[in-house]
């Protein structure tokens, strides 16, 4: 019996694992009409499931699309277009599997136009579009301003895209240029920046997305 024990406590306590966050949402800002996305991944064994809610139930609503990473690892719960006042709210992404269970809380908060404070990001240039022949390279620019700087982050169906787990084919540029071999790609710009509001000394992140797709000559 106690033979049979120790193989238990071995097998699920040292080969299982619990979930573990490798990525976690950040508290963003956005505007009224706008878009809003948070990535959640987590790793684990079994593969934990990755759940979001909202004031504690589960996200439902026609507005709000959960799309999940190729490798099982995450998901990105995208809100489009944006509502204010309803929209703005606690979420909650949920990792879980056989082995236990964690959780981690981001805030949203949506702006009226008329709400935008100064400094607030906006793209002065965006990607223009291209068609280019199959196994060829494109070079995409975009270019925004803000105080301080924006960063960009590119977006591909939806989902983030890991320049550092491609085989090569995508690179990171300076000036916010991004450079790849395609087939047929559909990209979407992030930008965020965090900003101090002046009746407040918290850090906001604020959020513009950008549609673009990229051709393919066969």
């Amino acid at each position: 019996l106690i033979h049979i024990l120790l193989i238990y406590f071995v097998t699920y306590f040292l080969v299982l694992a619990p979930p573990k966050f490798t990525r976690t949402p950040v508290d963003q800002t956005g505007v009224s009409g706008g878009v809003a996305s948070f990535i959640c991944q987590a790793t684990g064994d079994p593969r934990p499931k990755i759940v979001w809610n909202k004031k504690g139930k589960k996200v439902s609503n026609q507005r709000f699309e959960v799309i999940e990473f190729d490798d099982g690892s995450g998901s990105v719960l995208r809100i489009q277009p944006l509502r204010t006042p309803r929209d703005e709210a606690i979420y909650e992404c949920v990792a879980s599997n056989s082995v236990g269970e964690i959780s981690v809380s981001t805030r949203l908060t949506v702006l009226r136009e008329d709400q935008i404070p100064r400094g607030f990001p906006t793209i002065d240039m965006g990607p223009q579009l291209k068609v280019v022949e199959r196994t060829r390279t494109a070079t995409m620019l975009c270019a925004a301003s803000g105080n301080p700087d924006p960063e960009i982050t590119w977006f591909k169906d939806f989902l983030p895209v890991d320049t550092s787990n491609n085989n090569g084919r995508i690179k990171q540029l300076r000036s916010g240029r991004i450079a790849f071999s395609v087939s047929s790609l559909s990209l979407y710009l992030y930008i965020y920046r965090e900003y101090i509001y002046i009746y407040t000394p918290l850090n906001r992140i604020a959020t513009i997305f950008l549609n673009y797709v990229l051709n393919t000559l066969l």
